[in-house]
């Protein structure tokens, strides 16, 4: 799964082989293939968010906009890339971008919609995963050098209070 996120980031699924994700992971093509059956089964299970969702999303509602910026800095420092944030290479995939997004809308600012008092829950909720996402992008695609810099806690003293209010107005 790893190997193939990696890949489905940088290049476009009709350019990605079975044997380019065996090949990145470290195994056969055969092993790839007895675990999830085919290229589609493989990439469909990729796309799908609901996984990591639960750690993004795992903490109290007053406490949420922290721990969602803390999430995406730790994944972005520690493994290089958080998994909510393949979203932004849905362009690259052409019609598979499209069941990205539907997952993404649904799992990821869907399911925190739902946890979000009022009538504007949704909107909110796209607020504050799109400031994360922005967040996301500058420290691990751009590499902004400042953000880079700056100590994950330093940031999340600072950004959180902003994601928070689209939460907890």
């Amino acid at each position: 799964m790893k190997a193939a996120r990696y890949l489905l980031a940088r290049h476009a699924h009709g350019d990605i082989t079975l044997k380019a994700v065996a090949e990145r992971a470290g195994v056969s093509p055969p092993l790839v293939l007895k675990y999830f059956g085919n290229k589609d089964a493989l990439f469909t299970r990729v796309m799908d968010f609901e996984a990591d969702v639960e750690a993004f999303l795992d903490a109290p509602l007053a406490a949420l906009g922290a721990h969602m910026v803390r999430h995406v800095l730790t994944g972005q420092a520690e493994r290089g890339a958080d998994p909510v944030l393949r979203i932004v290479f849905a362009p690259l995939q052409g019609e598979q971008g499209e069941t990205l997004r539907a997952n993404f809308r649904s799992q990821v600012s869907g399911r925190l919609a739902e946890r979000l008092p009022g009538e504007d829950a949704g909107l909110r909720a796209e607020l504050a995963v799109s400031m994360l996402l922005g967040l996301g992008v500058m420290y691990g695609i751009a590499r902004g050098p400042h953000v880079r810099a700056a100590t994950i806690e330093d940031i999340v003293a600072r950004y959180a209070p902003a994601v928070q209010t689209h939460l907890t107005p």
